[in-house]
């Protein structure tokens, strides 16, 4: 037992840095197996491109139901689960809340070839709604759920009662900003070098205006585990396409046309802008301006309400939840 201990010690102390930092921390399976949701998780069987599909969504019903109904769109790098704390603060509220993970993302499916646009994802969401009997809801999207929010309202009118938009991504037009394009492959490969310690670097200095709380950790390792674990090439190649989705699919110049009442919920100490690390660093350095973007915005949507929490940066709904909930309970008060 002596010669087997001295041995395991000496493979250790032989393993690179990378490979012991990636043992601290979970890896899981690619559809999220091993990560745990603060609710029962469903699914929604259906067909799309040709490929058979399982969305998953946890869908929490109130003690005393106010009749109205809720639905979370997670952004690229979170899931459902993110929204833990603001679903407890819904229902105790009387809100049906409804967050599903999108086809490609945390516990849905991850099929091969599947051509992902925002209208495609809205779609999804639709056939998701009416297959539960909702036929109105609130359509609060977060960061690239935003803008798949936004697509929502512009494709759904009738079945969007309010869109809330939570620090949403598409505030700016990367490509007409200067962004230079990023091919799938290049994107790929950029993806096959996530971590948690790349993506706790990459929060930290865009997220969270530079300070990192061990709340984080969760959420963080939730998104990182997927690449460290059996399904990391393909979670990759739709992190790719995902982001690929976003730069080339803006949807900024069809705020004018939002019809149903809007709410934009922003973080004063945001500056994400992805793909400014491929841009001129006169460009890159006045993107993701979220205080001037937010008011852009709004001055734009029609009727649209401005909510801005000071100090909080692109997940106000992760940073400070009391401030938050507190905020968005208003706004769907109003």
């Amino acid at each position: 037992m002596r010669t087997l201990r001295l041995i395991a010690a000496l493979l250790c102390a032989a393993l690179p840095a990378s490979a012991a930092l990636a043992a601290d921390h979970p890896s899981y399976g690619p559809e999220l197996e091993g990560f745990d949701y603060p609710h029962e998780v469903r699914r929604f069987d259906f067909v799309s491109q040709g490929q058979r599909l399982s969305m998953a969504y946890m869908d929490v019903a109130p003690a005393r139901p106010n009749g109205r109904a809720v639905v979370l769109l997670h952004g690229k790098n979170f899931c459902g689960a993110t929204y833990e704390s603001a679903i407890s603060a819904l229902t105790a509220a009387g809100y049906r809340t409804i967050a599903p993970d999108q086809i490609g993302f945390c516990k849905s499916s991850k099929p091969d070839g599947y051509q992902f646009s925002f209208l495609q994802l809205a779609a999804n969401t639709h056939a998701l709604l009416e297959s539960l009997d909702v036929r109105k809801a609130t359509i609060l999207g977060h960061s690239m759920g935003g803008m798949l929010a936004a697509r929502y309202a512009l494709t759904y009118p009738q079945a969007t009662e309010r869109l809330v938009m939570v620090n949403p991504l598409g505030l700016e037009d990367w490509k007409a900003e200067g962004v230079p394009y990023a091919t799938i492959d290049a994107l790929h490969e950029s993806e096959l070098k996530t971590t948690f310690e790349t993506v706790k670097a990459y929060q930290t200095k865009f997220y969270y205006a530079g300070e990192w709380k061990p709340a984080y950790d969760r959420w963080a390792e939730m998104n990182a585990g997927m690449y460290a674990g059996p399904g990391r090439d393909r979670i990759a190649w739709i992190g790719a396409r995902a982001s690929e989705m976003i730069y080339a699919q803006p949807v900024v110049y069809e705020f004018p046309r939002i019809a149903v009442p809007t709410t934009l919920m922003i973080g004063q100490a945001d500056r994400t802008a992805p793909g400014a690390n491929r841009a001129a660093p006169e460009i890159a350095k006045r993107l993701g301006d979220y205080p001037a973007l937010g008011r852009r915005a709004a001055a734009a949507i029609p009727g649209a309400k401005l909510v801005e929490f000071p100090g909080l940066g692109h997940a106000p709904q992760i940073e400070d939840p009391a401030d938050f909930e507190a905020a968005l309970l208003k706004a769907l008060a109003q």
